[in-house]
């Protein structure tokens, strides 16, 4: 059975901007992408609200800081096959970092962690690593969260080309996720249901494709 980590922030864990809560079981894009590859492959979802690239954020009684958690992450799930990081909407924040080179910058060091953190787990390759750039911020009403992201809706525009180029620089795959999916207006950063279920059936064949299945 091969085995794929989903690492990402609370557009992985499914938050609905609608109700404040998280989206159906079904609604998430890593159980989308599951049902959709079949009981042969182990699809983990690894979500948490809020979560950076590599940047403290201290206003969270948890730890959101992407680059230390990863490491382990990736010991508890070893051996895995895949890695697929979205992440880089909350580098958007300025109190965070506010630009997108930033978020290129902590994606960075992610696959990083990733190519060369020893899992000890008998494995001679480190896992593939799928890098997806998250759906463009968008403009909101609400707002707190056009304050907590000001700026954010341009630079989040930027994410997928400096995605695209690390991708090419250190052999990852990558996939666009605004191609498929839009941020809702509702809060300008989550996704409704169907746009979340979209991200799921769009990295299927890229996913296939990485696995060779």
């Amino acid at each position: 059975m091969k085995t794929i980590l989903c690492y990402g922030d609370s557009i992985t864990w499914g938050s609905d901007a609608e109700t404040g809560g998280r989206h159906d079981f079904a609604d998430r894009w890593p159980n989308v992408l599951q049902t959709a590859l079949g009981t042969d492959i182990q699809v983990i979802a690894e979500g948490l609200r809020g979560r950076t690239t590599a940047f403290d954020e201290h206003l969270a009684d948890c730890d959101r800081n992407g680059a230390r958690i990863l490491p382990t992450v990736l010991y508890t799930h070893a051996p895995i096959d895949l890695v697929i990081i979205l992440l880089g909407s909350n580098d958007m924040k300025p109190a965070i970092a506010g630009t997108a080179l930033a978020a290129m910058q902590g994606m960075r060091r992610l696959v990083e962690l990733v190519k060369f953190n020893a899992m000890r787990d008998g494995q001679s390759e480190p896992p593939a690593v799928l890098i997806v750039a998250p759906p463009p911020l968008c403009e909101t009403a609400n707002t707190e969260y056009s304050a907590m992201f000001a700026g954010g809706v341009e630079q989040s525009r930027m994410l997928a080309s400096f995605y695209a180029d690390l991708a090419d620089e250190w052999g990852c795959g990558f996939f666009d996720a605004g191609s498929v999916a839009q941020t809702t207006p509702v809060d300008g950063v989550h996704l409704d249901a169907e746009n979340t279920r979209a991200i799921g059936r769009g990295l299927e064949p890229i996913v296939r494709m990485m696995l060779g299945i």
